[in-house]
C-alpha cells in the first residue's frame, strides 16, 4: 500500500488571515521565534500498490480540477510509502 499526498497552500501573494491569526496566537503564547505562518490543506490518497507515473499524473489532474483552486492556490503531489 502507498499513500499519495497532495499538499495545497495559498499562493504567496494571497492574503492568509487564518495563518496571520495563528501566527499572532503563537507570539502571545511565547513562541517568539515564529516570524509567520501560512495554513493549507493536506489530502492523503491511499492506493493498493505503488502508483505508476500515469496514476500520479491522474492524481495531479484531480488535484488541479478538484482539490485545489489554482487561481489562488498552489499544490504539490508526492508518493509516500
Amino acid at each position: 500500500m502507498a499513500i499519495v499526498v497532495v499538499d495545497v497552500a495559498l499562493k504567496p501573494e494571497i492574503l492568509d488571515p487564518q495563518g496571520q491569526a495563528v501566527s499572532a496566537a503563537m507570539l502571545r503564547l511565547g513562541f517568539n521565534f515564529v516570524t509567520g505562518i501560512r495554513q493549507g490543506k493536506r489530502f492523503e490518497i491511499s492506493t493498493a500498490s505503488t502508483p505508476t507515473s500515469d496514476q500520479v499524473k491522474e492524481i495531479q489532474k484531480a488535484a488541479e480540477t478538484l482539490l485545489a483552486n489554482t487561481v489562488i492556490e498552489n499544490f504539490t503531489v508526492r508518493v509516500e510509502g
